[in-house]
């Protein structure tokens, strides 16, 4: 499954290879609480259809009822400024939510205001490119021209927050984010799933036949080759997380070694605390770690939720995974090597986070 960007804009991309008129939604300021965050993406085609989201649904109605002539009526025909058309016109800002009616009117939180930027009929060649940089694995920044409309598209190496300087708004956009899984077992088939309804793109590796005849998760890359030789090829970067799942240390040890030595944002293996300790063991007397070598590896991974099954395990694993790319802080207590420390000796005090990462990217 893409990431929602992607989606959005190669949806638009069709909507306007084939001809149809579309617009392009842009949330460039928010003040108050906020369905939404700042750099959001939304794409209306003049059918009706809607891919992506500003709010809770009620400005995506609005957006509708404005620009499509999907609920057009008589009465609204007449109404003022709406033509139920998506006009060839240079950007427009919109405002939702000056007032406490507009805002209980659109579904906005108490206090809630956002502005939108409005571009109408981007171009189809722009957006070919744009969606094929991405494709690629590129980062983009889109630069969209207020006053013309005139877009320009900027490779750049790292993400950046959104612009609007009144003049320019840029909006950076990147690659799908990426979960290389090492295993096929049945806690991956549960980890896979989540991770690609997360909009990650996912690819498993597993060299064990037995192990790859029962995969059974469609949309995700099965490959067969040794695990360190698939970090390898895989060109881990800043928005790739690599995952052990075998409890194998021929197929996970080596593979978790290549991964420490990329930009990964997250690299964790299963296991429990004393097979946590061992893999540190190993690699530091037979492959020449240290302690500070393996301060990235994550183990035991996931977040402390008490879960005993494959299902309960990945959601504690996928929660992780998220607030790391997210950039959240977590409660040390809430590591599952911590958490079940704690319960064994009878202490539960919260002593810092447990995993930060300083940049979120989009």
């Amino acid at each position: 499954m893409e990431n929602l960007d992607v989606t959005v804009l190669r949806t638009l991309h069709g909507w306007r290879n084939q001809g149809q008129r579309a617009l392009l939604a842009t949330v460039v300021r928010t003040w108050g609480s906020s369905p939404r965050p700042v750099g959001s993406i939304m794409a209306l085609c003049e059918s009706g259809a809607v891919v992506g989201s500003v709010s809770g649904g009620c400005i995506e109605d609005d957006l509708i009822y404005r620009y499509s002539r999907a609920n057009q009526t008589e009465a609204s025909a007449r109404a003022e400024g709406i033509t139920h058309e998506i006009p060839d016109s240079t950007p427009q800002r919109m405002t939702y939510g000056v007032s406490a009616d507009e805002a209980h009117r659109f579904g906005l939180p108490c206090g809630g205001t956002l502005e939108l930027v409005l571009e109408f009929n981007p171009d189809a060649v722009s957006l070919l490119a744009l969606v094929q940089t991405l494709a690629d694995g590129q980062m983009v920044q889109r630069r969209t021209e207020i006053a013309s409309g005139r877009v320009e598209l900027r490779a750049v190496t790292a993400p950046s927050p959104l612009i609007d300087d009144g003049e320019v708004l840029a909006n950076t956009f990147g690659p799908e984010y990426r979960m290389l899984l090492i295993g096929a077992g049945q806690l991956t088939e549960y980890l896979a799933t989540m991770a690609l309804f997360s909009g990650f793109a996912v690819t498993v590796c597993d060299p064990r036949e037995e192990y790859r005849a029962s995969w059974a998760v469609p949309g995700v890359a099965l490959l067969t080759d040794m695990p360190d030789d698939v970090v390898r090829d895989f060109k881990v970067d800043r928005r790739s997380c690599v995952i052990a799942l075998t409890h194998d240390p021929k197929l996970d040890d080596l593979a978790l070694l290549e991964a420490l030595e990329t930009n990964a944002f997250y690299v964790g293996a299963i296991g429990s605390r004393r097979n946590n300790e061992a893999r540190h063991a190993r690699m530091i007397e037979h492959f020449d770690q240290t302690t500070e070598s393996l301060s990235r590896l994550r183990g035991p991974i996931g977040i402390y939720i008490g879960s005993k099954t494959p299902p309960e395990i990945a959601v504690s694993i996928m929660a992780e995974v998220l607030a790391v790319k997210n950039g959240v802080p977590l409660p040390r207590d809430m590591g599952v090597a911590n958490a079940k420390n704690a319960l064994a000796d009878g202490t539960a005090e919260p002593s810092g986070p447990t995993c930060f990462s300083p940049t979120s990217h989009r």
